[in-house]
Formats: structure tokens, sequence, C-alpha cells
């Protein structure tokens, strides 16, 4: 798809149900249980905001999945079809100067590979 056909992405209003059981899950390998549960509490509390796919990226500094990735492929489907997304879910890693892609990976490089310009919608603490 050429980047300059992608108009714009549909977001939902707020971060689906299932992605906080999900983020939760990759927290708990990172964090302790007690801050993971002040983490998702935070994030049920913290407002939506907006940040560039590209700058995501730069600050997660993880690699791009290749749209062969059959979950990337699948959301990159629903970005051409007009569904909604739900926002990414990130954690702020100060210590070491980085973001934390805790949910939303795979709907991160679907976007990026549209527009890497796009502006994502995602809950951050």
């Amino acid at each position: 798809m050429a980047k300059d056909k992608l108009k714009e992405i549909n977001w939902l209003s707020d971060v689906e149900e299932h992605d906080y059981p999900a983020a939760e899950s990759y927290l708990t390998i990172l964090f302790s249980e007690a801050r993971v549960a002040e983490m998702m509490a935070r994030f049920r509390r913290t407002t939506i905001v907006r940040f560039k796919a590209k700058d995501i990226f730069r600050a997660s500094q993880l690699s791009l999945l290749g749209v062969s990735n059959s979950h990337v492929d699948k959301d990159r489907d629903k970005i051409l079809k007009g569904k909604s997304l739900s926002p990414l879910l990130l954690v702020r890693d100060e210590q070491n100067s980085k973001v934390i892609i805790a949910d939303g990976y795979h709907r991160l490089c679907a976007i990026y590979a549209c527009n890497e310009d796009a502006f994502i919608q995602c809950k951050i603490i």
C-alpha cells in the first residue's frame, strides 16, 4: 500500500478490555506483580494521548516487524478496511531512557508500514 493512500486511521475511544490483561501478562515478566498491579490501575485512569508512529519506534528501540507477520497483516487489513484500532499501552522506562510497548506492538508495526508519520493514540504511564 502506498503511504500517500492512507488518509486516516480510525481509533476506538478507549483501549479494548482484552488489551489490559495482555499488557499485564507482558509487564509481569519485567516487573513485580505489585508494581504491575499499580501500573494497570494507572492505565485505566490515564487519558488518551497521541504520538507519531516513528517517534514511538525510536523511543521503544524495537525493530519493525514485517508485513509478513500474521498479526501485523491482520492489523493492516483492519486499517485498510477502516476498522477502528485499540490505542496502545506504553510505559516510560526512565531508567533505560526508552518506552516499553506493553500492548499494541503489532498495531504499531502495521501503522508504521502504512505511514510512519501517522499519529498513534495511546495511553502512556
